[in-house]
């Protein structure tokens, strides 16, 4: 990992690293109150050793007590110095717990002899500290001394250890500073492990680590997507609008083999929002001119029907098992260049409807009557009816939710289409969270001017008018019906700000004629 990845993981993962941090404080703190104070008494003693005066002399006991002084520090804890100690001051402990108290140490090149006890009484601290330095002259000069003799070594006490005032554990500003920046690294460190063992997709950097199929298209995070899925209708102006506008435009410079526009739209699990792709990126083709059937092939779980608000109790099941023809079935929405086909009924066998030669002859005569046939399908990885319609059409558009599925997942996905050689046009990477100061934020304001109201948004088109399919008979008899055109001014700054079309064709009557030959 380079060091943008690490800060990348620190502005995506920065409240988890101070939540940890937070806790680790907390603990320090809790720690801190909890501790018993302990109070840290110092006496401090000089090793000498009697000479003649000269000078040859005082140098040699210089340099013995230099030597010696690191072993009467080792002598200060053990059991011939304590148990005097703890006798004469009558304690209620033995030379061993008492040792874990005492410490002794000489600064370097030094005759003098620190020794320090601490303990939860500052006055037994400093008695004990006392004793111990006591003892330890009694027993060094025993130990040095020699047969008949007087001990050359001589230990004097420089500094009386004095009950101290203030504790010298916990230290309250040691232990929240160590806590904050312990909390810190280690909640840094949790956020590193998690990223890499996140296998979730969420950037188009994920999926380009799966598939070397492009991304044609992202659309950001929108929670009121559920409750109001038609998101070109209800909010033409918004950032979302303009990534299916976007994914129009993709879509049609996609390569085809110059063959039919039939699409399957899918997903590798449900949730990730195929269902309101296929129908917002239907309604943009449709503004655009094209003649778009949207066709709910999710014979599972349909729901573009009721999304729209159009009847779905007779469909795609009624034509394929031959109790309604699809001219009867087929519903207008809008102006008239976008045709639906709800689901119907469902069915108990959806695949084998699905991968039926009338299916087949279903997407031929929807290919042969409109411009862009798009198919919402079921998800790839629970059912097989997405791989089964992909392969009988120019290809399958697959759509990933970010932050709903996981890499592995979109591997098999994928590999499902791979399989049964169904060919995959683009990854759609849907639900995108958008980040502050996003390049087309433009996108996201409300016009001081209203827009117009159009029937063409109010749902629904009537009934009176026939769809496509069922001119196509009629298409080599008869002429293609004549066009009125609308143009509006090239120069209106309102149609550049807004992103308007600056001409419009506007279709006598509702519906766009029979197919092109």
């Amino acid at each position: 990992m380079e060091f943008q990845d690490y800060l990348s993981i620190v502005r995506k993962r920065w409240v988890s690293i101070l939540l940890v941090a937070a806790v680790v404080l907390a603990a320090a703190v809790a720690v801190t109150l909890v501790s018993t104070p302990m109070y840290r008494a110092h006496a401090q003693v000089y090793i000498s050793v009697r000479s003649a005066g000269t000078t040859t002399d005082l140098l040699q006991g210089s340099n013995f007590t230099q030597r010696q002084v690191s072993s009467y520090a080792e002598l200060a804890t053990t059991p011939r110095v304590l148990v005097p100690v703890i006798e004469h001051l009558e304690l209620a402990t033995t030379p061993d717990t008492l040792a874990r108290s005492v410490s002794a140490s000489s600064p370097v090149e030094s005759s003098l002899l620190d020794i320090r006890v601490t303990d939860p009484d500052p006055t037994v601290a400093s008695a004990v500290a006392n004793s111990v330095a006591e003892s330890l002259a009694t027993q060094v000069s025993e130990l040095e001394r020699p047969e008949g003799g007087v001990s050359p070594v001589q230990i004097s006490t420089v500094r009386v250890a004095a009950p101290p005032t203030s504790p010298a554990s916990p230290d309250a500003t040691r232990n929240l500073a160590l806590g904050l920046l312990v909390g810190l690294a280690l909640g840094f460190g949790v956020a590193v492990l998690r990223e890499l063992l996140d296998t979730r997709v969420r950037t188009e950097e994920d999926v380009h680590a799966v598939t070397e199929a492009s991304v044609i298209a992202t659309i950001s995070v929108d929670d009121d997507a559920v409750e109001h899925p038609l998101i070109v209708q209800s909010n033409p102006h918004g950032q979302r609008a303009e990534s299916f506008r976007r994914l129009r435009t993709n879509l049609q410079f996609l390569d085809v083999s110059g063959g039919p526009q039939t699409f399957v739209v899918t997903s590798a699990v449900p949730g990730e929002g195929k269902s309101t792709t296929s129908i917002n990126l239907a309604i943009t083709l449709a503004d655009a001119g094209s003649r778009v059937a949207l066709v709910d092939a999710d014979l599972r779980r349909p729901s573009v029907a009721r999304y729209m608000g159009l009847e779905g109790s007779a469909g795609l099941t009624t034509v394929l098992i031959g109790r309604a023809s699809l001219e009867d079935v087929v519903q207008p929405w809008g102006e008239g260049t976008l045709h639906v086909i709800p689901s119907g009924q469902v069915p108990p066998n959806p695949s084998e409807l699905l991968g039926s030669p009338a299916m087949a002859r279903l997407l031929t005569d929807l290919a042969a009557a409109y411009d862009v046939v798009l198919i919402d399908t079921p998800p790839l990885l629970p059912v097989t009816d997405a791989a089964i319609l992909a392969r009988l059409t120019s290809g399958a558009l697959v759509v990933v939710g970010a932050d709903r599925l996981h890499r592995q997942q979109l591997q098999e996905s994928l590999g499902a289409l791979g399989t049964v050689g169904a060919r995959i046009l683009g990854i759609v990477l849907n639900r995108l969270e958008r980040r502050q100061g996003d390049a087309y934020s433009y996108y996201d304001y409300t016009s001081t001017t209203a827009e117009p109201s159009r029937q063409s948004r109010s749902g629904p088109a009537g009934k009176a008018s026939r769809p496509p399919v069922a001119h196509a008979r009629a298409a080599r008899r008869r002429p293609e019906r004549p066009r009125r055109t609308q143009t509006t001014p090239a120069g209106s700054a309102q149609d550049r700000d807004e992103g308007v079309d600056v001409q419009r064709t506007v279709t006598a009557g509702r519906w766009p004629g029979p197919p092109r030959e």
